[in-house]
Parts: structure tokens; sequence; C-alpha cells
């Protein structure tokens, strides 16, 4: 029983427990101490003071009822639970995709429009108190190229789309052994634009195509791929494929053990594959369609829908470091705004966003992870 609690049951039996005799002074408190789990000694001194009446709340009315705090709730579940940040940067993109489902007043929709991320947190508290293990490492690594593919370790200077991080997780449970599917995560560094694909294993057939893939559906083209030290990548095969075109893609890599350097993409390993699969076991070939249905679906909802933090400066100041943030942007928002994205790309983006749903989207999303996780159980 929590310390406000106690203090009700004091208020609530004092006058009564005042009024009785020896007898029945002793098997009150024996009930208080059984209910309110704490020792008699302590229950004695509790009784013996007369109960303080609470204080009224002190400060100005809420300006926001319960009305507010459910639409809030209602898009903060839909959009996967964003911070109250991105949540607030997320709130124009999708009211008018909750209007079509709920009617609002101006009023309310006015209220909704201008609540500051402090006070969503407030009214979100009871809902994340409601709705509130590391996996293993697959990364064996490959020393082929290692003279011919630079390190990169400074990705500051990306001020336009194209250049992209890579890395690949594997779905093996506590063991690597064996046959199982590994996912393939591609993020552009300027945008935050993120792409999935399952593959088979993690050998240079899979991962090859499943690249051509993803760079087919990027609404940029590929202009830099920056990796981990994995076999999977630092091969003569994916070497070849990137340096032997027309307008060759610059090849580099990050340091061994230094997960920082491909920061971009190792922090979309939980928000992108483990918050949809899990760290169980996928070892069924069949899977990898359905899996990649998911991963599209998913890659459409957050990049048009979801709003992320780009960093803008990072500063020094005597022992600590000073992070400033740009306004939280969708992918879409940022590549929209790029003057490095060519127009017909642009207008191809707006039908696709104009052609969405973000309601629906996560209800076909919830479907297919439905489905899939079904069959590994």
């Amino acid at each position: 029983m929590g310390i406000e609690s106690v203090r009700d049951y004091v208020r609530a039996i004092w006058q009564r427990y005042h009024g009785a005799n020896r007898k029945y002074k002793k098997l009150i408190l024996t009930e208080f101490c059984q209910v309110a789990g704490i020792h008699r000694k302590h229950a004695i001194r509790l009784l013996r003071k007369a109960p303080v009446k609470r204080a009224k709340r002190r400060g100005a009315k809420p300006k926001y009822g319960a009305d507010v705090a459910r639409v809030l709730q209602d898009i903060w579940l839909a959009s996967n639970r964003l911070c109250s940040k991105l949540l607030k940067a997320a709130i124009p993109i999708w009211l008018p995709f909750y209007e079509e489902r709920n009617s609002l007043t101006p009023a309310l929709r006015e209220h909704v429009l201008q609540i500051s991320p402090a006070t969503m947190d407030r009214l979100l508290k009871p809902s994340r108190r409601q709705y509130g293990s590391r996996g293993r490492c697959g990364t064996k690594p490959g020393s082929l190229l290692k003279h011919q593919i630079p390190i990169k370790t400074n990705q500051a200077d990306v001020h336009k789309p194209g250049f992209v991080e890579a890395d690949t997780v594997a779905h093996c449970d506590d063991s690597i052994e064996g046959n199982f599917v590994w996912s393939l995560t591609f993020t552009d560094i300027f945008s935050g634009w993120t792409e999935n694909r399952a593959v088979w294993n993690k050998g240079y057939e899979g991962v090859k195509l499943a690249i051509e893939n993803i760079e087919s559906e990027l609404p940029f083209s590929l202009l830099g791929f920056q990796s981990d030290n994995g076999g999977e990548f630092l091969n003569y095969h994916l070497f070849r494929y990137f340096s032997e075109r027309n307008l060759p893609v610059g090849f580099t890599r990050g340091r061994p053990h230094h997960k920082n350097d491909n920061a971009h993409v190792e922090q979309k390993n939980w928000s992108r594959v483990r918050q949809l699969l899990g760290y169980q076991r996928i070892e069924n070939p069949e899977l990898i369609p359905p899996i990649n249905t998911l991963y599209r679906t998913w890659s459409a909802y957050h990049n048009f829908f979801c709003p992320t933090l780009k960093l803008a400066t990072k500063n020094k100041e005597g022992s600590r470091y000073v992070k400033t943030y740009e306004t939280p942007q969708t992918p879409y928002q940022r590549l929209m705004a790029s003057t490095d994205v060519l127009e017909p790309a642009k207008i191809h983006l707006g039908v696709l966003f104009s052609q969405l749903n973000p309601y629906a989207l996560k209800k076909q999303i919830d479907y297919h992870q439905r489905r899939i996780l079904s069959q590994l159980r």
C-alpha cells in the first residue's frame, strides 16, 4: 500500500479508533497492520496524531482535460509510442487522418496542436505506465579487403541524401550455428530514410540481391556505402558491385569494435528489427517473403509518418559534451526540403504520401506481425 493510501486509511478509521475501548482498539490496530503491511508501533504512531486534511491543489486549473488526453493516447499508440518531442512534430501529420475516424471540435483541435512536449508527458504518464536482453552478435570479420576499403569515422560532413550505412541483424536466438534468417538494414545519413530486407544466411548472392532491391526503391541515387567489418560486406563481389559501374559508389567501413562509426544504422537494430521480430530464431526460409512484406509496410509507416531527431551540433564545454538537435522531421519531409533530390523523385514521393494512411499501415503491420510470429511458436 502506498503512502497516500495509508494516509487515506488513517483518515477513515481515526475517529472510530479514538472512540473505541482498549479491546476494540487492538482489533482495529491488527486489521490496520494487516491491510497496510506496516509494523504495529508505526500504526500506533500514525493513529495517535489527528489526521491532516489534504491541502487543496494550488495554481491554475488544468488547461487540458481528458478529451485531449484521449486524442494524444490514440495518436501516441498508433505512432508506435513516440517520445513527446517527436510526438509534437508528428501530430500535425497524423491529425488529419485521426479526424477521418473521429470528429474534433475546433477548440479541441487547437488544444491538441498547441500542447507542449512537457505537458504531453504529464498527460501520457498513466498510458506509459499501462503500456510500458540483448541479442548475440553475428558479425565475423572480413579481412580480404581491409586495405582496399578505407575507414571512415566521421559522418558529420554529409549534407545531402545518398550516403547510406548498412548493417545486418541475426535472427538466431542464442546460437549462430546453422542456417537462419538475417535482416539487412539501410539507413540514409542525411534524411534517416531506412529500408530493411530479410535474407537467408548472409552469403554474397542473398545480400547482393537485397541491396539491389533496396537500391531500386530508394528515392535518391546511391552515392556512398558505409558498413562494418563483417564478411558479408567486405568481399570482392560487393566491392566490384559498387566500383564497376558508370558512377562508382564510395565504399567505406568503420573501425573494428567501434559501433559508433555506424551509429545511424546501429540505432535502427532495435526500432526497425527487434521491435518487430524480437530475438527468437527464424530458421524457416519460407518466412522471408512475408517478412519482407512486413518490412516494406514498416518502412512506409516510419519514413512518411514518424519524425526523427537529427543532431545539429556537438561541442565540448569543459568535461561534458553539449548537443543541439534540429527540429524533428520525418525522412520524407527532409527529402522534400532538400535541393539535392530531383523534382521527379519529389513528385513520386508526393504521390506515394497522398496514397498512404498511417492508421491503415499500422493495422497492416499488426496483421503481418501476428501472422509471422504465430508461425514461430
